[in-house]
């Protein structure tokens, strides 16, 4: 069972994204069973709607290089919660989860944008 949902298109292609990073970076074959039938229903949809990945190309590579980097983040951090680490190594970890997601955002509202998605994402958060 699914459910369909509408979203922005840069959210759309941030999942992709996100999916693709997960099949490169995991092994575990149960759990690329799970990851390559999402990706490749995404896939699939893609090639129905009125717009290709090769429109927004460079700001899709960017969007994955974004979550990339937050993958190595989040790696990183883990890696210091397991050690009890909360020093300046770990304030500086996460305060890059939130810089690096604000860039992120940027990314998918210029996809938005420039696909003209009915949906755009709004965040709220003070200026630092």
């Amino acid at each position: 069972m699914n459910v369909n949902v509408e979203i922005s298109i840069g959210e759309f292609f941030d999942k992709i994204t996100i999916l693709e990073i997960k099949n490169e970076r995991i092994s575990n074959a149960e759990k690329l069973v799970n990851i390559n039938n999402e990706l490749d229903g995404l896939n699939a949809l893609l090639q129905k709607l009125p717009f290709t990945r090769d429109d927004v190309a460079d700001e899709v590579s960017e969007l994955k290089k974004i979550n990339e980097a937050l993958w190595e983040i989040e790696d990183d951090i883990r890696d210091q919660e397991s050690q009890k680490a909360f020093g300046e190594r770990f304030i500086e970890l996460a305060r890059a989860v939130y810089i690096t997601n604000d860039k992120r955002s940027d990314i998918k509202r210029g996809i938005n944008m420039k696909l003209g998605s009915d949906f755009v994402e709004e965040k709220s958060y003070e200026e630092y």
